[in-house]
């Protein structure tokens, strides 16, 4: 075959494409053999051939040798140009159907031949470490300690949309200096050198305790406890609690009392939790609320670190101080927050020495150390035997396989030598321990080309659906070699779904597939969206999740991504979407009318807010979004040279009027054709998310009314949503978009599993990869597109069992 030959010159794109085409296609090779130089011919050679091809690409310069990155990679630019409808540009002769697919299978099959052979030689992806989440929780699971260890380690890049991109996983002298510092932490919280912690039990009666504020005058105390008016963090009840910060890194238990004043709706407010007087480094635990007039106990725990405190913040009251103070607290009549008390009870310890002490040390014992403030020691009276013996169980699970006598020696050399330095013998394991967390065998996924061993694919496993290491029930599957059976496998992802650690499937992929992470990116203009607080952002973004959940949970079709008949909401979102009937912060499965305009993931306001800025829409953003994570298509990187279009809050021009001057581009038209149209299906919902059927603008326009109330905005133009598909057919709003997409539930479907194969196995799948892909999806088809199937068809797949 001419692609086996050695190249030692240029030579024509043409004549080795007929080649190529008689070995794809046998069966036609007197078409092919007419096609294939005729096609580039008629069709590129005008433009891309000769001294000065145009586009700085030259057929002349391709060469057959697809081993060559760079080189496969401008074969893929002539598949996607084609694929596109960008090449040949408008106005030219354009090919026929069956010449285009011809091509675009040939080159696909050289392209997969290659990338398999490379796999069969180097596996699928280079060698991949835990990430910054799946670093913690595996500590958390190895050692039984829930440490915060965001302050050591930096965050990781996203190559292919997710930051456990095999590629992306850089190792730097910063990064192990951080897993050195980390790794002292956490052996440090899991060794138990002091007495049992004194467990504070306390009711804190907000009347009667110094916490509410002196200053201002927005709280009422009533006879069973302060009542607070104002929204305002500054003038806040904020019951800081000034007694109480908890003393040792620890869980502790909060029961809050409390109902909602002079109203008749339930009265949200938020938790915070962090160092008492740097309200900036405290986190948001959650949202609740209380019902009206009746007292209600709110209930949580909370892992919190030392000399830290909590904060209870009214949200939605509608006053602001000076409201409260024109008229005074006592005889303000808007609508309150009554806080009656606080119980406080923590650190709550079970057994001592805790869990992740005897998890290392069993019951040995310990001794008090002279001078030592109470602090105790594990001793042993023979050290190297214990310290083999805890090394030994402890790698095993670090390293997430057996381990021999090897593997352990290195670690036993460093407590020897400790031991020989006159370290105790605590002192000396502690180091042995450190040693094995910042190990390569650690903090590596240590896979072989080919297919995977049980312990590799028990880890795979693990990683894929608890962002963690394996459990000990896999654990032991893999160590009998059972794990890699067909029904063992269906077994255990059911178990591992029912899990709570799966939770870190939905938060881990679902966030950075459809880009949830961003929802802080960018912050709504106060002008434009006086409506947007945290409150609709963080219900947002739930909605989302436990959406993702229910599908999963139910086996639900992977089509309710695009349109379903139900959301998962609570009063805050379906005041938000116009849908009545609803209130209260508690998340509900809601029906939503055939004619709803919600439904699915594409109308949901964490989605509609997270691919726009922070004044305006923009159809290429939301566009490229679609193409990307729905329908696995994405566009090709813009040019350097396009100019940007900025947006027009002013309310002169519309969105669609500015970017006809793009489709007007013929440089810019055919990528414009396939972007534009997906993100004017969803022109229809603002910047948070809300439904409109005309613009906001600060500028131009007409006055904007709310209930009654006048806006600082005004109305601008109308939005017109309607747009034509790249291959002709024509939509008039969202629903009728939806349905376009139906239309190709495969494609849907294998989109999806492309991105769930990319994020189990740290890397995108190539064209290698397409026919296992088609099995999966027609496999699922046979179920209904269920997602849960989907989950166990990528695990039961080649590609997910290969390194």
């Amino acid at each position: 075959m001419v692609r086996n030959a050695p190249i030692t010159a240029r030579f024509s794109a043409a004549s080795w494409l007929v080649a190529v085409v008689l070995s794809a296609f046998p069966h036609s090779a007197a078409a092919a053999d007419e096609t294939a130089p005729a096609f580039f011919t008629k069709h590129c050679r005008s433009c891309h051939g000769g001294v000065e091809p145009k586009g700085e690409f030259s057929l002349d310069a391709l060469q057959p040798d697809f081993a060559d990155q760079v080189n496969r990679e401008r074969w893929l630019q002539i598949v996607e140009q084609l694929r596109n409808g960008t090449m040949p540009p408008k106005g030219r002769p354009r090919p026929a159907a069956d010449e285009i697919v011809s091509v675009v299978e040939a080159i696909n099959k050289q392209v997969a031949v290659t990338e398999s052979a490379a796999i069969a030689a180097q596996g699928r992806t280079v060698l991949r470490r835990l990430n910054r989440a799946e670093y913690v929780n595996t500590v958390r699971d190895l050692l039984a300690v829930d440490v915060e260890l965001k302050d050591l380690l930096p965050p990781d890049t996203s190559i292919t949309g997710f930051d456990n991109s095999a590629e992306s996983m850089h190792v730097s002298s910063y990064l192990m200096k951080s897993y050195l510092d980390s790794a002292e932490r956490v052996i440090n919280a899991a060794i138990a050198s002091g007495p049992k912690p004194n467990t504070l039990s306390r009711r804190f009666d907000i009347k009667n305790e110094r916490t509410v504020k002196a200053t201002g005058s927005v709280y009422r105390h009533i006879d069973d406890g302060v009542a607070i008016f104002s929204s305002w963090v500054s003038a806040n009840i904020q019951v800081t609690l000034w007694q109480f910060q908890s003393r040792q890194r620890g869980k502790y238990r909060f029961r809050i009392s409390g109902y909602g004043y002079q109203t008749e709706k339930p009265v949200t407010f938020h938790i915070m939790v962090g160092p008492m007087n740097a309200a900036a480094q405290q986190d948001l635990v959650g949202y609740f609320d209380v019902p009206a007039g009746k007292p209600t106990v709110v209930e949580f725990d909370l892992s919190m670190e030392p000399a830290h405190t909590i904060r209870i913040i009214a949200d939605d009251l509608g006053a602001i101080p000076p409201d409260v103070e024109k008229v005074g607290a006592e005889n303000y009549k808007g609508p309150g927050l009554v806080v009656q008390w606080v119980d406080i009870e923590g650190p709550l310890v079970d057994t001592w020495p805790p869990a992740s002490h005897r998890m290392l040390f069993g019951d040995m014992p310990q001794e008090r150390l002279a001078n030592g403030y109470g602090r105790r020691e594990v001793v042993s009276q023979q050290p190297l035997v214990d310290a083999e013996r805890i090394l030994r169980d402890f790698t095993r699970r670090a390293f997430r396989r057996s381990v021999t006598d090897a593997d352990i020696q290195p670690f036993l050399a460093r407590v020897q030598a400790k031991l020989d330095e006159n370290a105790s013998f605590e002192e000396a394991m502690r180091v042995g321990l450190r040693a094995v967390l910042v190990s390569p065998h650690f903090l590596f996924l240590r896979e072989k080309p080919g297919k995977l061993d049980d312990f590799a694919l028990a880890s795979r496993l693990s990683y894929f659906l608890w962002s963690s290491m394996p459990d000990d029930q896999l654990a032991a599957l893999a160590e009998q070699g059972m794990l890699n059976q067909p029904d063992t496998l269906r077994q255990q992802v059911e178990r591992m779904l029912r899990d709570p650690k799966a939770a870190a499937f939905t938060e881990n992929f679902a966030g950075q597939w459809l880009g949830l992470r961003a929802i802080d990116a960018t912050m709504p203009d106060r002008m434009l969206y006086p409506e947007y607080d945290d409150v609709l952002k963080v219900s947002s973004v739930k909605e989302t999740l436990l959406f993702f959940d229910e599908l999963l949970k139910d086996d639900l079709s992977l089509t309710n991504f695009v349109a379903s008949d139900f959301s998962m909401l609570n009063g805050r979102l379906a005041e938000h979407y116009g849908i009545s009937g609803i209130e209260g912060m508690e998340f509900r499965k809601v029906p939503l009318a055939p004619n709803s305009r919600r439904g699915g993931v594409l109308t949901m306001a964490s989605v509609l807010k997270v691919t726009a800025n922070g004044t305006t829409t923009s159809p290429i953003l939301r566009g490229a979004w679609v193409l990307d994570r729905i329908l696995g298509t994405p566009p090709p990187k813009p040019t350097v040279d396009v100019e940007a279009i900025e947006p027009d809050i002013r309310g002169a021009t519309t969105i669609r009027e500015q970017l006809s001057k793009h489709r007007d581009n013929a440089a810019c038209a055919s990528c414009h054709a396939q972007i534009d149209p997906p993100g004017f299906a969803l022109e229809n919902y603002d910047v948070i998310g809300g439904w409109r059927d005309r613009y906001r603008s600060i500028g131009q326009g007409e006055p904007a009314y709310v209930n009654g109330q006048r806006k600082r905005y005004l109305n601008g133009p109308a939005v017109d949503a309607a747009d034509v598909l790249s291959d002709g057919r024509q939509f008039k709003d969202i629903y009728e978009f939806k349905q376009l997409l139906l239309e190709d539930k495969d494609q849907l479907a294998r989109a999806l599993a492309e991105k769930l194969l990319t994020y189990a196995t740290g890397t995108a799948p190539t064209r290698a990869d397409r026919a296992e892909i088609d099995s999966i999806v027609g496999r699922v088809k046979e179920r209904n597109y269920g997602f849960r199937s989907l989950i166990h068809e990528i695990v039961q797949s080649s590609v997910f069992q290969m390194k």
